[in-house]
């Protein structure tokens, strides 16, 4: 199996970057795609809507369904999750997507910034995993794939934003548990984080990042879309590196993917 033909994927955050690269992957294979995201009025400085995404998805050959959804609001997941099921008749995927970050140390993070981050990042993994789940557990090929790093415990990657990393490690954390507690259930929990820093707009919120030595959300798309066509039983509780996943189906060439195929790519956060 190399499609996600007649797939529904639940994707959260996918209005923009790296969700919305994956939901355009899936729509060229004509899959379902639920586009579960908070923003239903464009932003200046956060380019997309969960309408935007919707067409967006229709005009590359899938089927869309909008969903105004805050991940930290446990009703407002389970009501996306029903429309979806209730729509498309099941779910065959979900892609944890949405995260919030804020790169500060301790003195420079307030905690409305924090909780925000644990909210969204952990919390919002698990409830999303645990509405869909249900669902999951009937579907032929089912996934869960998260965006997140491989777990560390590396000082130098706690110290400059202690609450962003535990933020992104408690998602890490999560595909951990969730994949032990579901290794016999068929479905196949990972995750997956880019070798390099990806340019997507909420880059731009960030101060000192050359954005011409990012790469486009598409390698990410396309080394999700390999993982999710994969059958579930063969890989569950790994942590993915869209590098390796891609040269592991035969791309052996990464330039495309550049903004500016001439400069070094940046190593994104958390690698060694």
């Amino acid at each position: 199996m190399d499609t996600l033909a007649g797939k529904t994927l639940f994707i959260t955050g996918a209005s923009r970057g790296i969700g919305l690269a994956i939901a355009l992957r899936a729509a060229r294979d004509g899959a379902n795609i639920v586009i579960a995201a908070k923003s239903t009025v464009p932003n200046p400085k956060l380019p997309g809507t969960i309408h935007s995404a919707a067409a967006a998805v229709e005009a590359a050959g899938g089927t869309a369904l909008a969903v105004q959804c805050d991940i930290r609001d446990e009703a407002a997941v389970q009501a996306a999750v029903a429309a979806a099921v209730e729509r498309f008749g099941g779910l065959d995927i979900l892609v944890n997507n949405a995260s919030a970050i804020w790169l500060a140390g301790t003195l420079a993070t307030p905690m409305k910034r924090f909780d925000l981050m644990q909210q969204v990042n952990a919390r919002g993994s698990f409830l999303c995993a645990q509405v869909c789940l249900p669902h999951l557990l009937k579907a032929a090929n089912p996934h869960i794939l998260t965006l997140a790093p491989p777990p560390s415990l590396d000082p130098k990657w706690w110290a400059p934003h202690t609450g962003y990393t535990l933020a992104k490690m408690g998602m890490s954390l999560v595909t951990l548990g969730l994949a032990a507690e579901f290794a016999a259930n068929g479905v196949a929990i990972n995750a997956l984080w880019p070798h390099t820093i990806i340019a997507t707009d909420a880059l731009n919120m960030i101060a000192g990042v050359a954005r011409e030595r990012c790469r486009r959300p598409e390698i990410v798309a396309d080394a999700a879309h390999a993982i999710l066509v994969r059958p579930a039983g063969s890989a569950s509780g790994r942590f993915f590196l869209d590098e390796d996943v891609l040269r592991e189906a035969g791309v052996s060439d990464f330039s495309r993917y550049a903004l500016d195929p001439t400069q070094p790519p940046l190593r994104d956060l958390f690698l060694d």
